[in-house]
């Protein structure tokens, strides 16, 4: 049995304070370091929130800045890979959503750059933001990883390009928000976290691989806020750790001779 250990970050990030969003996130590290850790994962906008202030005024260059070069630190010093959820990368006077991965000895192995813009219900991504155009399959020392950032998973033709280049795991960082008036309605919030963890589920089942998801939480402001439930799912699509709503991090050892296995048994990902 090959198994890997794997970590999924979910917190609400303070709106423009990298300090404190990065002591965060190395707290929770930290607090799990005696695990065995082949795999980090944060969320997307880790560092800023999702605020659209701190997208112009405070992106990273395309080795991604002071952020990436303290995401380094962290691979380094406690032994990890890390998928660094995402950050805005200034290229060329365009701004990418833009989502790094780590060796641990703080290398990025690969960036990918989102695809899938949200421009619905009253989202802007689109106005700010440019969107890549190249999919992303990471060779970890333990595994291939399928690199996704959130609105990403509404479009199944993308995981599914992403098994056929060979990902054992997929990622997810994610800032997955509803309206504050539905997230402050038990019911309609309900509603929203089934219908998240079902979406991650079945991306998983479909392309028989592992899927792990890493959310923000909690209220944003007036308008938004964060629904969590970050997961990690196994091919046949079972919740292996699930964060519900708390600020967090989950972990859980994944056996990955079980995707190798169905990989050859049930060659989805090959047929059209």
């Amino acid at each position: 049995m090959k198994t890997a250990g794997i970590l999924s970050i979910q917190f609400n990030p303070k709106p423009g304070d990298k300090e404190y969003n990065l002591a965060k996130i190395e707290d929770y590290i930290l607090k799990n370091s005696s695990k065995k850790l082949d795999l980090v994962l944060f969320p997307e906008f880790f560092s800023t929130g999702i605020d659209a202030n701190s997208f112009v005024n405070f992106p990273e260059d395309e080795s991604g800045g002071e952020t990436i070069q303290k995401i380094s630190q962290l691979a380094k010093k406690y032994n990890t890979n890390i998928i660094a959820g995402s950050v805005i990368e200034k290229s060329k006077e365009k701004l990418y959503n833009t989502s790094f991965a780590l060796d641990r000895n703080g290398n990025t192995l690969a960036k990918y750059r989102k695809m899938h813009l949200f421009n619905y219900n009253g989202g802007r991504e689109g106005e700010i933001i440019t969107p890549g155009d190249k999919f992303v399959v990471v060779e970890f020392d333990f595994a291939k990883v399928g690199m996704n950032v959130c609105y990403d998973i509404r479009y199944p033709m993308l995981q599914k390009t992403l098994s056929k280049m060979g990902a054992e795991i997929l990622v997810l960082p994610t800032a997955w928000c509803v309206p504050t008036d539905k997230y402050n309605n038990k019911t309609e919030l309900e509603y929203e976290q089934n219908l998240w963890q079902a979406l991650k589920r079945i991306r998983a089942y479909d392309n028989l691989c592992y899927l792990v998801s890493s959310n923000q939480t909690g209220v944003v402001d007036k308008k938004l806020a964060n629904i969590g439930y970050s997961l990690v799912v196994s091919p046949e699509g079972k919740i292996l750790a699930n964060a519900k709503n708390d600020e967090c991090a989950i972990y859980s050892e994944i056996d990955l001779d079980i995707v190798r296995k169905y990989k050859k048994e049930y060659p989805i990902s090959d047929i059209d």
